[in-house]
């Protein structure tokens, strides 16, 4: 049986935590940050959690079980 190749999007995007949950980065923080508050910006900071729905499928594009 052939390697599955991982999604080089994918392995660019998400890591994994010390409990093997999946961690992301929050959208919105790259460009036109002058109308975004100091607030939001700074929220948008910080990581985020992967949704328990789409674990599955980000695991399948990290080619892990």
């Amino acid at each position: 049986m052939p390697k599955i190749k991982t999604n080089s999007g994918a392995k660019k995007r998400f890591t994994f935590t010390g409990t093997g949950k999946i961690k992301r980065k929050h959208a919105f923080k790259s460009h036109i940050l002058t109308k975004k508050t100091k607030k939001r910006k700074r929220n948008l900071t910080q990581t985020g959690l992967i949704d328990k729905v789409d674990v599955k499928n980000v695991k399948a594009l990290l080619g892990v079980r």
